[in-house]
């Protein structure tokens, strides 16, 4: 199976970065199934980037957890990763919280929303993947087999 990571730069050796902030699934290196998707992270800063793709071999003896869709453990775990806690896994996948669905996490997370409001605002937004690779055991799952450059539209 291909998977497609959107960045700035070619990235031939994915590697697991502390960020300044917690993304949906903690700390890790985020792909996605979706060639289209690593085409908006490519160039959701209006400049060029790539699409880098990589082989992906599953291993039995790692750690998966998989939400299929949206659920209410998806918005948990993604509220406790945001909220900066770790977690055991090796490899998470999942729906996206986009910027919007995002917002009305951090909504539903500052007491702004309920719960059954965030699931009413949400189950408007496309269909979004991601899968988080989160050891070295699991990055050795990726192998990269090229990149193509995304043109962005910043003037």
């Amino acid at each position: 199976m291909i998977l497609y990571h959107g960045s700035r730069q070619i990235v031939e050796y994915p590697e697991i970065r502390k960020a300044r902030f917690h993304k949906d699934f903690y700390f890790g290196f985020y792909c996605t199934r979706y060639k289209e998707q690593a085409r908006r992270w490519a160039s959701r800063y209006g400049e060029n980037g790539y699409v880098n793709m990589y082989e992906y071999i599953p291993d039995e003896k790692l750690s998966y957890l998989v939400f299929d869709k949206m659920t209410e453990e998806w918005l948990d775990f993604v509220v406790a990763c945001r909220s900066g806690k770790s977690h055991k896994y090796d490899i998470v996948e999942g729906p996206m919280a986009d910027d919007t669905i995002y917002n009305f996490i951090q909504n539903f997370i500052d007491g702004k929303i309920s719960r059954a409001a965030f699931w009413e605002l949400a189950k408007f937004k496309y269909p979004t993947n991601q899968i988080s690779f989160h050891t070295v055991s699991a990055l050795d799952t990726l192998k990269y087999v090229g990149s193509e450059v995304v043109y962005g539209n910043k003037k």
